[in-house]
């Protein structure tokens, strides 16, 4: 058996130790894409060895390096990292899987250069799972931002390289403007960076100065998409669908929402936020972005952008979720972390499987697909009833727990916003969901074509399989996010 201190590290290195086999084997594909599907399920195994020292309690850490006095990389198992690093562990052999199916069938330039990079991306998102500190998760959460700039300008055009533009221009001006001053700002509070239980700024900042703070942290955390910080994510979907799915469901936007999570529970405090006037602010933006984002989705034609902004709604219910600052609330924001990773993956492979078999982009261009791609939109059907919240599907679950919290607060405008968003998610989800399977195809539409190469059907059959599989079994999960800001 190896130690559980040794375990933390590994979760890290292993996709880079990955990311050197994909580079040194690009010239043979299958070796590279073996490679890619062999480190991707060790790093399953690792990260499912430390589930049970979490669930007993046990919060093992490993020292990277100590900078300066006080200031350490290091890493710390906690509920809350080990639920992030769960589903991104789970998700990269369905998305390796997936990208084999999705690159070889569109034949895609630079699949090395690909893989290489989700690898890397996996290993920054396994570091700001595990950061026992602000400073760790800083660094990894900067290097999954230069990671993903690689596959979102993949394609290599003008679009992608506009695209890559806004992706690092949004990203790197918040974290190195809003996030680094907040970091140092809470240094020089409270003497120290540390995740603690409860949080670390109690009784040493409070007024309108943790207000401020939360800004920083909050905007800082570009990721998460908070309206007016939103424009990169749909303008990073020029990039090829699984890249999609790692920016909505394996990796950068869960690092996001993670991190505010984090920060909200282990740094702030929800008792410190829940005693600090004027904080509500931060809950009814999330909420005007849950709106404001379903609303745009509407009338988005594209299905790529309507499943960008829908990722937009869908992360501000966790930033909400965790501002409610109640404790069920707080359950409710890790678990849709889980249920949102499982149910938009399912959507975006769905979207992928589309125009790799039909060539089709558009919602309008839908009409009659289910008969001819019945695998395909019957996992987008599962998908969309998470994205709404509807049983069987493991949304209704985090759903009824954001909601159950909202009452338990009083919180009557993120009650009203759940219910509005609910019927707003209904009515951009249903309309494809009825044109696939009860519409006759549009006039002159008399493609032939079947499913999806088998590597992308069988990869978003078992996402849709497990949004499924949540719902009925969701006790680890549960278990995990009823453990977050317990003291061992």
């Amino acid at each position: 058996m190896i130690p559980l201190d040794q375990l933390l590290p590994l979760a890290v290195f292993v996709p880079l130790l990955g990311a050197v086999g994909i580079w040194l084997f690009g010239y043979a594909p299958n070796i590279r894409e073996g490679a890619t599907l062999l480190t991707s399920l060790v790093l399953l195994l690792v990260v499912g060895g430390l589930l049970p020292a979490v669930l007993a309690g046990e919060r093992p850490t490993w020292l990277l390096v100590e900078m300066l006095p006080g200031l350490e990389l290091k890493f710390v198992l906690e509920p809350l990292g080990m639920l992030f690093a769960g589903v991104a562990a789970l998700l990269w052999p369905v998305a390796s899987l997936y990208s084999i199916g999705y690159m070889r069938g569109n034949n895609e330039q630079h699949q090395t250069r690909f893989y290489l990079f989700f690898a890397i991306a996996i290993a920054a998102s396994m570091g700001i799972a595990f950061a026992g500190n602000l400073i760790t998760l800083f660094v990894f959460y900067e290097i999954l931002t230069l990671s993903t700039y690689p596959l979102v300008t993949h394609k290599g055009n003008a679009d992608a390289l506009k695209a890559g533009r806004v992706y690092m221009g949004i990203l790197l001006a918040t974290s190195v403007g809003l996030l680094l001053p907040a970091i140092i700002w809470t240094w020089q509070v409270a003497g120290t960076t540390d995740f603690a239980a409860g949080g670390i700024i109690a009784d040493k900042l409070g007024g309108p100065m943790l207000t401020v703070l939360g800004f920083l942290f909050i905007y800082g955390i570009g990721k998460a998409a908070l309206m007016p910080m939103q424009r990169w994510l749909p303008a990073a979907m020029v990039a090829p669908t699984p890249v999609s799915a790692l920016l909505h469901a394996v990796a950068v936007v869960k690092a996001g929402v993670f991190s505010v999570v984090k920060v909200v529970v282990y740094i702030l405090g929800v008792d410190t936020l829940a005693a600090a006037p004027g904080i509500e602010w931060l809950l009814y933006i999330a909420g005007f972005t849950i709106v404001a984002a379903s609303t745009i989705a509407l009338r988005q034609d594209n299905l790529k952008r309507r499943l960008a902004y829908s990722t937009i709604s869908q992360l501000s219910y966790v930033i909400m979720a965790a501002m409610i600052l109640a404790p069920i609330s707080i359950v409710g924001a890790a678990l849709h972390i889980v249920a949102h990773a499982f149910g938009k993956i399912t959507l975006f492979f769905a979207a992928g499987a589309i125009y790799t078999a039909a060539h089709k982009t558009k919602v309008s261009e839908l009409n009659g697909i289910g008969h001819r791609m019945p695998w395909t939109m019957g996992a987008f059907t599962i998908g969309a009833l998470s994205m709404i919240g509807v049983p069987p599907a493991v949304g209704f679950i985090s759903k009824w727990y954001i909601l159950m919290g909202a009452f338990q607060a009083e919180q009557r405008v993120a009650v009203a916003v759940i219910i509005l968003s609910t019927l707003l998610n209904a009515a951009y989800f249903m309309p494809i969901i009825y044109a696939a399977f009860f519409k006759a195809p549009a006039p002159g539409d008399q493609q032939v074509h079947g499913e999806a190469p088998l590597p992308i059907v069988l990869a978003l059959s078992v996402t849709a399989a497990a949004t499924l599989i949540l719902f009925l079994f969701p006790e680890v999960p549960f278990a995990l996010a009823q453990a977050i800001g317990v003291q061992p």
